[in-house]
């Protein structure tokens, strides 16, 4: 029997956040919030925002191996991936991809998106690994009305959860350590009349589980936030100092009446008015500087494989050496001559292995 230390007490380690709501209500100005986020952008969301990105991955196999350049080489304090939705339709053509499938569904019998699932599952557990490195981890998703049906309840109602298919769902709420959901609420007014009207709206965060909206927290949040980033600066490591804990704002003490006895005596000042500090807003930080190699690549050769050759420095001779090692191909057959079922399984979804043998021939260690 082994002899174990116990531990006891509150441990600060980096935070999974996942944030999700309807376009447009400001997802990823949240997310920008971050301390020293940097993004992997897999939809264009962040074009309008001065932050750090990488390259838009164009395949799953590229957005994983951007999630090990940040592994291997700690760039920043949290990585922000927009948005989880999009993610998984490049994971969904990577398996379909690698078993040269046209689509999920013609895997038969619902396996397609076991194997979705899967693949899903190993993309978590690498971001755990960037936890793992000391960084915070922040996903984007849209969200979408869903029926929802309780064994224990006659009929089925409406009720807001992520726009991921129902085998990747569970496994990205399970993972997160806080799912937020950002919405807009609207403002109800009473006119005189007696009858309710709506009247502009706000946005807010809810934070824990309700019947109409999938949400939680580990930090003890109240049940509605406003959508700002102070309102949990608090719980992320790294985020400034300064920034205090998210208190629900209290009602007012009205002061005392002055009575007429009084009229020569000072009004008493209002009893602890709770003033409420703004937030300070986040700091612009500054755009990449290192492009990706400028790597002569003829015409033909598909936009997902060219990318992943340029973030690697990878020259298609190099790919038609291990091609022709393999003995797929001979060695001078261009690239854009290969078929493109196998481009897109034995390069693109086969791309960790075909990048390690290129490594191997040419006497260098990946990263």
């Amino acid at each position: 029997m082994g002899n174990y230390a116990i531990t006891s007490g509150t441990v600060i380690c980096p935070q999974k956040v996942v944030v999700y709501g309807p376009e447009g209500v400001g997802k990823t100005s949240l997310l920008a919030q971050f301390p020293e986020v940097l993004f992997i952008d897999t939809e264009g969301s962040t074009k309008q925002l001065d932050v750090k990105r990488l390259p838009p991955p164009t395949s799953w196999t590229m957005l994983k191996d951007e999630v090990e350049f940040v592994i291997q080489n700690r760039p920043c304090k949290t990585l922000a991936i927009d948005t989880a939705d999009w993610a998984e339709r490049l994971c969904i053509r990577h398996v379909c991809d690698s078993a040269s499938k046209s689509g999920v569904e013609d895997f038969g019998y619902g396996k397609g998106y076991v194997y979705v699932q899967e693949e899903f599952g190993r993309l978590l557990n690498r971001l755990e690994d960037v936890i793992s490195a000391g960084i915070n981890v922040a996903i984007a998703a849209h969200a979408q009305m869903r029926k929802f049906e309780q064994p224990d309840e006659l009929g089925s109602y409406d009720r807001w959860e992520m726009k991921l298919s129902r085998q990747c769902y569970p496994l990205l709420k399970e993972w997160a350590d806080a799912v937020l959901f950002a919405t807009y609420k609207t403002l109800v007014i009473t006119t005189e009349q007696n009858k309710r009207k709506a009247q502009g709206s706000t946005r807010v965060i809810y934070t824990q589980h309700h019947a109409c909206w999938d949400a939680k927290n580990r930090w003890g949040l109240p049940e509605q936030i406003p959508l700002d980033y102070g309102a949990i600066a608090a719980y992320i490591p790294g985020s400034a100092a300064q920034q205090p804990v998210y208190t629900p704002p209290q009602p007012q003490t009205q002061p005392p009446v002055n009575h007429p006895s009084a009229a020569n005596t000072a009004p008493s000042a209002p009893s602890s008015a709770v003033q409420q500090q703004p937030y300070p807003p986040a700091q612009p930080v500054t755009a990449p500087t290192a492009p990706p190699a400028d790597i002569a690549i003829p015409e033909g050769v598909p936009k997902e494989l060219a990318d992943l050759m340029r973030q690697n420095e990878v020259t298609p001779k190099m790919i038609q050496d291990a091609v022709a090692q393999k003995g797929w191909y001979p060695a001078d057959t261009p690239i854009e001559k290969y078929s493109p079922e196998f481009v897109n399984g034995a390069l693109i979804a086969g791309w960790p292995n075909l990048y390690q043998l290129i490594m191997e021939m040419t006497g260098t260690l990946p990263f």
